[in-house]
């Protein structure tokens, strides 16, 4: 119960402060897209592209460490695409919409401040190397499998650039490209500039939270119910276990196993509806899903932090 108080609820306190505040007209929505576009293309590219580049790659990129937490993503993708097919009746492009939803736990909203309230700072090195390769590698699932069934497995070479248009104008992964070429080149940046660096990191994780909050005002718990449960049980459920249990398979360290399923145990995040809307397909699962997952991790991730050693 000490963790639910002391490391959950002041996360979840923040973002519930952003719903009442945009709920309640205190906040305007306008300055929430405001608030999530400095977020989302400023700040947090800066945690990113600052943690990536100081991280020590040969000790962080651990083979065992990356199995265990993508192939339970991957996992929790087949269970949502074939299960929004075979369950529930629903077409192949609402399934790889479904499918993603599955897939895209939110890593760096919710992610990093439990990992960060539960174990401290330093904790979050193996969470910096799944969050590397997140979005490509998601988006890279996504994307192709939404082509290919589209194009009802007639697709060419189209796919790939889409897939790469849309990863490469992603400015988190531009934050954690840029991260690996100074961590590779040994460039040392001058001091002002990683202070400032620094400045903007601070400021990323407080406000992001406050904008998900309000993000949220928008969604509404509606029709679908039995696919939005299975999502949550797929996002919630399936995805941590399965990395939980290969964690103990690979005999992961006890900081990479508490990584893995941390931020294996997160809701979806707000990309899920983003790709949802984009394709037009599955948007009122992907918005509720969304909205009842994240308020449903402040029981879920209490249990597994539980688990956790």
């Amino acid at each position: 119960m000490q963790a639910l108080i002391e490391v959950i609820l002041p996360v979840f306190l923040v973002i519930g402060f952003g719903y009442v505040a945009v709920w309640r007209r205190w906040f305007s929505q306008a300055g929430v897209d405001g608030l999530m576009a400095f977020t989302q293309k400023f700040a947090i590219p800066c945690l990113l592209f600052t943690a990536i580049s100081r991280l020590d790659l040969g000790q962080s990129f651990d083979w065992r460490l990356l199995s265990s937490f993508y192939i339970g993503a991957l996992s929790g993708f087949l269970l949502g695409f074939f299960g929004a097919r075979y369950l529930f009746g629903r077409t192949w492009e609402d399934a790889v919409a479904i499918g993603f939803c599955c897939l895209f736990s939110n890593s760096v909203l919710l992610g990093l401040p439990i990992m960060e309230r539960a174990y401290g700072a330093a904790s979050m090195t193996a969470n910096f190397a799944i969050i590397s390769m997140h979005s490509p590698f998601c988006y890279g699932i996504g994307i192709t499998t939404m082509e290919v069934v589209k194009a009802r497995g007639a697709a060419g070479p189209a796919v790939v650039v889409k897939v790469l248009k849309a990863m490469f104008s992603n400015t988190l992964i531009m934050g954690v490209a840029l991260g690996f070429a100074v961590n590779l080149s040994g460039v040392a940046l001058p001091g002002p500039v990683n202070d400032a660096l620094d400045l903007m990191v601070r400021a990323a994780l407080p406000a992001a939270l406050f904008g998900l909050g309000g993000v949220l005002v928008q969604y509404r718990p509606e029709g679908d119910l039995r696919v939005i449960f299975y999502v949550c049980a797929v996002a919630l459920v399936a995805h941590p276990l399965i990395t939980f249990g290969l964690g103990r398979a690979f005999d992961l360290s006890e900081a990479s196993m508490r990584s893995a399923v941390v931020t294996g145990a997160m809701a979806p995040g707000v990309n899920a509806y983003i790709f949802a809307n984009i394709y037009g397909h599955a948007k009122r699962v992907a918005a509720s899903s969304v909205l009842l997952s994240t308020a449903l991790t402040i029981v879920t991730a209490w249990i597994w932090l539980q688990v956790l050693p």
